[in-house]
């Protein structure tokens, strides 16, 4: 994604895109967003404390499809979703 600052001027931003899935998209009114990433190490339960979607703990986390831990190191275009808890049967 390119952000521009000036007319003239542009920078290439490092972007994660963040999905949101069932009774959390109702909750934040959004589905999807695309988010800067200026910080190192930046991890999921850090996007999800800026989004103000209420505590973590019963929330799952994916990165690029894959279920992992709150704490997982982010890189420039992951894609991170969370999902509301689910239970099978």
């Amino acid at each position: 994604m390119i952000w521009t600052l000036e007319p003239h001027q542009s920078v290439l931003a490092s972007v994660l895109r963040v999905l949101l899935f069932a009774s959390l998209r109702d909750r934040a009114g959004w589905e999807e967003r695309s988010i800067p990433v200026s910080e190192a190490g930046l991890t999921a339960a850090q996007v999800w404390d800026q989004l103000e979607l209420g505590p973590l703990e019963s929330v799952c986390v994916a990165v690029n499809q894959e279920l992992v831990r709150s704490d997982q190191p982010l890189r420039a275009g992951d894609e991170l979703a969370f999902l509301p808890p689910f239970t099978g049967g």
